[in-house]
């Protein structure tokens, strides 16, 4: 029997914040219209590490140079649907596997018009993941009554939809993005298990689906910056040198999806010593000027968990 013909690609959820707050993705067009991760091969005969590799294919595709960069998950599953016409040297039975890569940047720039390239609001994947204003009404709405439907005498898996979407009282994890959308593939509710199984879509659409195994990826991505922003300083890659209290508020905010209770995340925040005042006032915005401060980078660089305290206030 000969071995299937095996490569390796690279994507990258590349991140950063709008002036607002809000989180964007940088994402690329597939000819078959969907969108994607920035995605290109290894070649191990011309690349010295996955790294520059990864950078230069963002480069290649994109127009962007990446700065912050951390390495996520090798997706290689037999049955993930290979992005073959994306990858040069790829044979029909081409095995593709890929490592995702977590990369964040302070400025979301337009992209070179001359790239197939833009920044979407990452909820557009993930409607349910939003929390901010309300519980989101899809949950109740649409999510749940399928998830019961699918979970219909099985306790193992209802108590699995109760814990990941929060159903019945439970408490809602922001964590956890993709074992949300594991479920939700797994019960057949996301366009991309219909597509990977040649079935008809389902008969709601539950967010934007991605080209390939994308969507999966991207939810691994936001999983981990959900999680390490609580003890590690990850937040301040995505913030300008200078920033008011409120701007990195809402930052923390867009990320997890989650009002935060105002008072005790600067109380917090005064305790953790992670940020310092400049004496310098934001000005032009029309409002009550408010001081600018700077990340301590040598401060957090000298303890042992300089993560942001996320004090969650209910919206619910």
């Amino acid at each position: 029997m000969t071995a299937p013909h095996l490569l390796i690609g690279l994507s990258a959820v590349m991140v950063a914040l709008k002036d607002d707050g809000e989180p964007n993705l940088l994402v690329t067009r597939r000819p078959s219209g969907e969108d994607a991760l920035p995605f290109g091969p290894f070649d191990p005969l011309n690349h010295r590490t996955f790294d520059l590799s990864l950078r230069g294919w963002v480069r290649e595709q994109t127009g962007f140079e990446i700065g912050y960069v951390e390495q996520l998950y090798t997706f290689g599953d037999k049955d993930r649907e290979t992005p073959g016409a994306t990858l040069s040297g790829a044979q029909p039975d081409s095995r593709v596997i890929s490592v995702g890569y977590l990369a964040l940047t302070p400025e979301p720039r337009p992209a070179d018009a001359s790239f197939e390239a833009r920044w979407q609001d990452w909820y557009q994947y993930f409607p349910w993941e939003d929390h901010r204003t309300r519980r989101p009404p899809i949950i109740d709405a649409e999510i749940a009554p399928r998830l019961r439907t699918w979970a219909l005498g099985n306790e193992r898996r209802l108590e699995r939809a109760r814990l990941a979407f929060g159903l019945d009282g439970a408490r809602w994890i922001e964590e956890r993005v993709l074992e949300r959308y594991e479920l939700l593939f797994e019960a057949g509710l996301v366009a991309e298990c219909a597509r990977d199984a040649g079935l008809p879509e389902p008969d709601v659409r539950l967010g934007a689906s991605m080209a390939s195994d994308h969507r999966r990826i991207l939810a691994t991505g936001l999983t981990r910056l959900r999680g390490k922003i609580k003890y590690r300083p990850v937040v301040f890659e995505l913030m300008p040198e200078r920033f008011t209290l409120s701007a990195l508020q809402r930052s923390v905010e867009g990320i997890l999806g989650l009002q935060l209770h105002t008072q005790n995340f600067r109380r917090a925040l005064d305790k953790a010593g992670l940020v310092s005042g400049t004496g310098l006032m934001e000005t032009g915005t029309g409002g009550r000027p408010a001081e600018l401060f700077i990340f301590r980078r040598d401060h957090a660089s000298s303890i042992s968990a300089p993560g942001l305290a996320t004090p969650r206030k209910s919206v619910d």
